[in-house]
């Protein structure tokens, strides 16, 4: 098992960069997923449904967030974790995701960090969430 990271209240760990978000990725995430709405694939569908184009489905920019989280923290320390989808991500788009610790509290002996977390586009925030990991406090 790993160490908990060591954070203080106010840091923003490194964020990642991810993209420019592919029709390939879109494609391969809603086979794994069984999301096959056609917003995600057919241009000719997206055409008549108000968007401007192909967008990707909102469970994949939560899961290259969980990515995030789990890879910054280690999957052994997140408590949990839960998201809101602010706005639609379309091919092309590069998303920046990180997070910055808002609270550590002691809870049962151990540190719990609040991770405020955020996928932003070129327009802004297109997911934001927060998660519970534990922690050392610095």
């Amino acid at each position: 098992m790993r160490t908990p990271a060591k954070v203080r209240v106010g840091e923003v760990p490194d964020t990642r960069v991810v993209g420019p978000v592919s029709q390939t990725e879109i494609v391969r995430f809603a086979g794994a997923g069984g999301d096959f709405n056609p917003l995600h694939h057919d241009p000719e569908f997206v055409a008549t449904s108000g968007f401007p184009g192909v967008i990707a489905m909102g469970q994949m920019q939560a899961g290259i967030l969980a990515g995030w989280v789990s890879d910054t923290f280690g999957v052994e320390h997140v408590r949990s974790f839960g998201v809101r989808f602010v706005a639609p991500v379309f091919l092309g788009d590069t998303l920046t995701v990180g997070g910055t610790v808002a609270t550590i509290t002691e809870t049962d002996g151990q540190s719990l960090a609040t991770v405020d977390l955020v996928a932003s586009g070129v327009k802004g925030p297109v997911v934001t969430g927060s998660a519970t990991v534990v922690v050392t406090a610095d």
